[in-house]
């Protein structure tokens, strides 16, 4: 279908120019007894310009100087006048469509002065009416060539936003699931490397809390298995019955509460205001800079307790966890590396920044570490959240 289409683009004008040029031209010379009558050289000039046509979106510019000098030649050779400009519109219009404006208005003003001096060859000077009219119908063809080129520039210019805009968003999705993933890994393969130096602790000594750590890994590997499970097909999109992104959110906060619990941290989650539903993306990212938090703390603090604030405010929704060991900052991991030199705290602080709100992390003013996020969340009345993040100030809380 495309293939006919761009064939009709190209052949319709060319038919069209040569029918009206050869039919109304013999038509005026039946009323024109002094010019010269229409011969195989009148009408092989006739046809050649819309021949030319044919070249017209490849060869813009030399197909307008062939379609002015055929018609120059023609009107020159003495031959009548009539709708002989057709091809010459045409190909004035192709050019300043396809880009070639000054060309075009520079070879339309040649066209103009020849189109007066064959006049005044044949029959003397032309009236202020005659040239006026000819002036005047060049520029109401150049100005309707530039408004199409104008507008075709125009779509293509959203068409190229629309589609950046797409890429922007993908980019972004692409970005969010690789902070899932990170976080989702960290926290559970933390979680599944501690209880297993547990249970190989524990394994002859005390079996059954062996068993209680190897339960625990179990669990831990099956949730990280079913969420890597779900952003994969996400990724893949073969599986329109998964979501499109993972659920999870402060609703399975104390579910996660309880597993660092197993792992030998002590954890208390305190919520103050007044709990109410959240938008997805504050939502999820609330829950995941809670799990990141965690990890940290578990992995880099050598704390033995740590405490959850979930705080839901008129616009905001704070999340804090404080500990009472060294914090990321001078803690080593388990495996030699400084602590904090990772992606976790920076990725906590995008999922923050990507929602207009802020985190901050230090020492806690009663010793130990403290993670502390706000994250705006739209108000009833429709306000943006970086308008409610800015009522808040730019302080530490």
């Amino acid at each position: 279908m495309e293939r006919y289409a761009g064939a009709a683009r190209l052949l319709g004008p060319a038919l069209l120019a040569a029918a009206i040029q050869l039919v109304g031209t013999a038509g005026a010379a039946t009323h024109q007894l002094n010019a010269r009558p229409l011969d195989a050289v009148a009408v092989a000039l006739l046809l050649a310009g819309p021949v030319a046509l044919l070249a017209r979106y490849r060869f813009a510019v030399p197909t307008l100087v062939v379609t002015s000098v055929l018609l120059l030649g023609y009107l020159a050779g003495g031959y009548p006048f009539g709708p002989v400009v057709v091809s010459f519109v045409f190909a004035l219009v192709s050019a300043v469509c396809l880009g070639h404006s000054r060309p075009a208005w520079v070879l339309a003003g040649l066209t103009y002065l020849g189109l007066i001096a064959v006049t005044w060859a044949r029959s003397g000077p032309p009236s202020w009416w005659v040239l006026s009219g000819v002036a005047a119908w060049l520029l109401l063809i150049l100005t309707l060539g530039e408004l199409v080129r104008t507008r075709r520039e125009r779509l293509v210019r959203e068409r190229r936003s629309r589609a950046e805009a797409v890429e922007r968003v993908a980019t972004e999705e692409r970005l969010r699931i690789a902070r899932d993933l990170h976080d989702v890994l960290a926290h559970h393969v933390s979680l599944i490397n501690v209880q297993a130096g547990t249970a190989l602790h524990l394994l002859d000594e005390q079996p059954g809390l062996a068993r209680e750590a190897l339960t625990a890994i179990k669990a831990s590997s099956k949730e990280v298995l079913v969420e890597l499970r779900t952003m994969l097909g996400v990724l893949r999109r073969v599986d329109e019955n998964l979501p499109r992104s993972p659920v999870i959110g402060l609703a399975g906060l104390d579910e996660l509460a309880a597993r660092v619990r197993g792992s030998g941290l002590a954890v208390a989650v305190r919520r103050t205001g007044e709990p109410r539903p959240l938008p997805s993306a504050v939502d999820t990212a609330a829950f995941r800079i809670t799990q990141e938090a965690l990890t940290n703390v578990h992995r880099h603090a050598g704390a033995a307790t740590a405490a959850v604030l979930i705080e839901y405010a008129a616009a905001a929704v704070v999340v804090q966890v404080d500990d009472d060991g060294a914090g990321p900052g001078t803690a080593a991991s388990a495996d030699g590396d400084v602590a904090g030199a990772g992606n976790g705290i920076p990725g906590m602080r995008e999922r923050a920044a990507a929602l207009g709100g802020q985190l901050w992390v230090g020492p806690a003013p009663g010793g130990g570490f403290r993670v502390r996020a706000e994250l705006p969340v739209p108000t009833p009345t429709g306000a943006d959240p970086e308008s409610a993040a800015s009522s808040r100030g730019d302080g530490h809380p």
